[in-house]
C-alpha cells in the first residue's frame, strides 16, 4: 500500500551541468563563462520539487543510474519530502544529464537521456497505485513518448487532471500529439517555441499566440496554456480564450521557469479543481452564471467527467490558478539554479499579497 500523494510525476531526472554566461553563443562561437555548477534537474524532478515546496504531497516515478549522479538526485528528492518509492535505479544505464548555458535573458539546453530513455511500463506500474488518491499527474517528453501516452490514458480514466509539458518536441512534431493522446490531456503547456513547432504557426503577438493555443485546443485537448516568458501566458479552452500577464521581475536564471509554472499550476489545481475552491473570492464564491456546458470526454471516469471538464473550462477557476503559477515562475527566475530556485508557499503568498492579489492559506500535506 502506497502513501497518498496529491501530485504524481512520471518523468525525467537529470544532473544539470550549468554554465552561467553573459549571453548565449552563436553557432561555432566560443565564449568565456562566469561560473559552473552541478545541480539536480530534469523536468520531472523539477516539477515535483516545485509542487512539493508549495505544500502538496508528491510522488515521482522514473529511472536513475547506479552512479554518483543517481544517488545525489534521489537524496535531493527525499530532502524535499517527495516519495521516491517508485523511483528505479538502473544497472544498465547512467543517470541522465543536461548541458545548460544560462544567460540573464535566456538559456540553451542539451539533454542526454541516459536512464530516462529506458523508462518503461514497469516504471508506470510502480506509479499507478498512487492514482487512486492523487489529483494531478505531471508528464513531460523527456521519457519515451509511448509511455507518456499510456500514463495519460490510465490517469485520465482514474479521474486525474493530466498536465502535459510537451518538451522537448519530437523531431517529427506531427507525431507528438496523436488524436487518442489529445483526448487524455487535461492541460497542455507548451512554451512559445514548442507551440510554434507543434502547429507550424508563428507567434508574433498576443493575437497570434491565442490563435496558436486555439488550434492546439481544437485537437481535442481540454485546455491549452502557451507560456510566453516575461509576456505571461495565453490560455484556450472550449469556451474561452484569454491572456494572463507575467509579473515583472529582475530575472537572473530562466532555466526552471517553465517547470516552476507547471508545478505551481498543479499545486493550485489541487486546491481547486477537485475539491472546495481555495483560490480566493473570484473562484470560491458562487457565480451569478452557471458553469459553462462543454464537451465531455466520454473516456473519462463518468463520476468525475462533468465536474472536471466544467471546472477546467471555467475561467474563474483557471485564471487564479494560472496567476498563482505565474507568481511561482516569477520568483523562480530571480534565483539561480533549477530545483534550488523553486519558492515555498509562504513566499508565493507574500508575493501575491504585495501585488494586490488574493491567495489561499498554505496547504497541509496529505
Amino acid at each position: 500500500m502506497v502513501k497518498p500523494a496529491d501530485v504524481v510525476v512520471l518523468g525525467s531526472l537529470n544532473m544539470d551541468l550549468v554554465a552561467q554566461v553573459d549571453r548565449l553563443p552563436q553557432p561555432g562561437e566560443t565564449l568565456t563563462g562566469r561560473s559552473f555548477a552541478t545541480v539536480p534537474g530534469g523536468k520531472g524532478a523539477n516539477q515535483a520539487v516545485a509542487a512539493a515546496r508549495l505544500g502538496v504531497s508528491c510522488a515521482i516515478a522514473g529511472r536513475i543510474g547506479q552512479d554518483a549522479f543517481g544517488s545525489a538526485l534521489r537524496t535531493q528528492l527525499m530532502s524535499e519530502q517527495i516519495d521516491v518509492s517508485a523511483l528505479h535505479r538502473s544497472a544498465q544505464h547512467p543517470s541522465g544529464t543536461a548541458l545548460i548555458a544560462v544567460s540573464p535573458m535566456n538559456n540553451q539546453i542539451i539533454v542526454i537521456p541516459g536512464a530516462n530513455g529506458a523508462v518503461d511500463e514497469d516504471d508506470l506500474a510502480r506509479l499507478t497505485p498512487y492514482f487512486a488518491k492523487a489529483k494531478v499527474l505531471l508528464l513531460q517528453f523527456e521519457i519515451p513518448l509511448p509511455l507518456v501516452e499510456k500514463a495519460a490514458a490510465i490517469a485520465h480514466q482514474a479521474g486525474l487532471i493530466v498536465i502535459v509539458d510537451p518538451a522537448p518536441v519530437p523531431s517529427l512534431p506531427e507525431q507528438a500529439l496523436a488524436p487518442d493522446f489529445c483526448e487524455y490531456i487535461s492541460i497542455l503547456t507548451p512554451n512559445q517555441t514548442e507551440a510554434e513547432r507543434l502547429t507550424g504557426m508563428a507567434i508574433v503577438d498576443e493575437k497570434s499566440a491565442i490563435a496558436t493555443a486555439e488550434r492546439l485546443q481544437r485537437q481535442g485537448i481540454e485546455v491549452v496554456i502557451v507560456k510566453l516568458g516575461d509576456r505571461g501566458i495565453v490560455c484556450a479552452t472550449a469556451t474561452d480564450s484569454f491572456a494572463v500577464p507575467a509579473f515583472p521581475v529582475q530575472a537572473i536564471d530562466t532555466v526552471a521557469a517553465g517547470d516552476a509554472f507547471n508545478g505551481g499550476l498543479a499545486a493550485a489545481l489541487c486546491q481547486s479543481a477537485l475539491g472546495p475552491s481555495a483560490l480566493g473570492p473570484s473562484a470560491s464564491k458562487p457565480s451569478d452564471t452557471a458553469l459553462p456546458q462543454t464537451r465531455l470526454n466520454p473516456k473519462l471516469n463518468p463520476q468525475l467527467s462533468q465536474k472536471l471538464s466544467q471546472k477546467l473550462n471555467h475561467r474563474a477557476v483557471l485564471e487564479p490558478a494560472i496567476r498563482y503559477a505565474n507568481a511561482v515562475a516569477a520568483l523562480a527566475v530571480t534565483q539561480s539554479g533549477a530545483q534550488a530556485a523553486m519558492p515555498k508557499a509562504e513566499q508565493v503568498a507574500a508575493f501575491l499579497r504585495d501585488r494586490g492579489h488574493d491567495t489561499w492559506a498554505t496547504p497541509q500535506r496529505s
